[in-house]
């Protein structure tokens, strides 16, 4: 799979005429501080397309980035622990499920990011919960993967599929691009 261009196009706060264009959107999904950004930097292989800080709740808008000019990666704000208070915190956690589960946007695929030494937050089991509630194709992304030493991966790697009841996880890296290529081709892009 070859990213051959990527760039912003626009961020939104609730209905707008992107949310319904006839191009596929791929949402990545996942708490703050997750690395959502990362991976989709990683994804395209471009550092700076989207803006990522060590400050969790950075992201606060769903922003759209028009990849190969005919698919939309769509970063969504992370849910769980923000450094912001517990209203603006309630009003990004209604936006997210809105977009996800109420909008009429028509999704070709989730990404749901999970960190790979935590593990599944209670978040997570909520979110993975609806996903399914809803029948979305979605896939799991195990990131951060590189912060374990080698004998943890297969023991943590256990513990996410127990958690999840998935049995298709990603390992990802953004440090080293690890799982960029399985994840590309779960895109199908």
């Amino acid at each position: 799979m070859m990213i051959q261009s990527a760039e912003f196009v626009k961020s939104v706060l609730g209905t707008n005429e992107i949310l319904y264009s006839e191009y596929p959107q791929i949402a990545f999904v996942g708490r703050s501080n997750v690395g959502k950004s990362s991976v989709i930097n990683s994804l395209v292989e471009r550092k700076g397309l989207v803006k990522s800080g060590s400050t969790p709740g950075k992201t606060q808008q769903i922003n759209y980035f028009l990849i190969n000019k005919n698919t939309y990666f769509i970063d969504l704000p992370g849910y769980g622990f923000m450094k912001i208070s517990l209203k603006q915190k309630e009003k990004i956690r209604k936006m997210i499920i809105w977009y996800l589960f109420k909008s009429s946007v028509i999704f070709k695929k989730v990404v749901l990011i999970i960190d790979a030494k935590v593990g599944p937050s209670a978040f997570d089991i909520e979110m993975l919960g609806l996903l399914r509630k809803r029948e979305n194709d979605f896939v799991i992304v195990a990131n951060k993967s590189d912060k374990l030493k080698q004998k943890e991966v297969k023991k943590q790697l256990e513990m996410i599929k127990k958690k999840t009841g998935e049995q298709n996880i990603i390992l990802y890296s953004t440090k080293t691009n690890k799982g960029r290529e399985e994840l590309l081709e779960q895109l199908a892009l």
